[in-house]
């Protein structure tokens, strides 16, 4: 089931990456095309004016699932200076607490989400270009912080089982093999993440 809501979770944010920048190069062209004399003959009764709400709709609703991704992958940035100080014992209350607080956060931002579209779903609001009822770009708010909260408490549950936290390497390109005997001359020790608890001990 999890591996069945990462895939759709990924498709969902490429999907809604891929249609925003078709839509956009859609857009611009026709614009160009229109201003010249040989194609505006061809292209002037085309109306485009809802694509650039339609982009800015898409890319909202590709943030709040983008966020949830960053969450189950490890890519928001962190200051984690002064936790990367603390003992293993500290520091692991320390991200537990973070991540129960991502959750609450999340959460509480998900239920008022949701509150305000079922709100705003018994009213005939649209939006200015596409018509489209403004309930359905809302959901994009609590569908988004609902599944951010679920990752946070997801991460958190690995965490105290594992001590592992999810980490993105930004060197690494998926499909690449790494060149084996090439040290990362720039990277640092703990990749700018607290410092996995189990790896701590296997040291020790």
């Amino acid at each position: 089931m999890l591996k069945f809501l990462d895939h759709l979770e990924e498709w969902l944010i490429a999907s809604f990456m891929a249609a925003a920048t078709l839509i956009t190069f859609v857009a611009v062209t026709h614009r160009y095309a229109a201003g010249t004399e040989l194609l505006h003959p061809l292209v002037s009764h085309i109306n485009l004016a809802w694509s650039q709400e339609l982009t800015i709709y898409l890319f909202v609703w590709m943030a709040k699932f983008g966020a949830a991704y960053g969450v189950r992958t490890g890519i928001h940035v962190g200051v984690d200076v002064l936790i990367n100080q603390l003992q293993d014992k500290n520091r692991a209350r320390f991200i537990v607490f973070g991540l129960l607080a991502g959750a609450l956060f999340t959460a509480i931002v998900g239920t008022l989400g949701a509150a305000f579209v079922w709100e705003i779903a018994h009213t005939d609001q649209t939006s200015a270009d596409l018509e489209m009822p403004m309930w359905i770009v809302y959901l994009a708010v609590p569908c988004g912080s609902l599944l951010m909260c679920f990752r946070f408490l997801q991460v958190a549950w690995a965490f105290v089982k594992t001590g592992i936290l999810p980490k993105h390497d930004h060197a690494h390109v998926e499909g690449m093999d790494d060149e084996g005997g090439v040290d990362n001359w720039y990277a640092l020790d703990d990749n700018l993440h607290p410092h996995d608890i189990s790896r701590r001990g296997d040291k020790k």
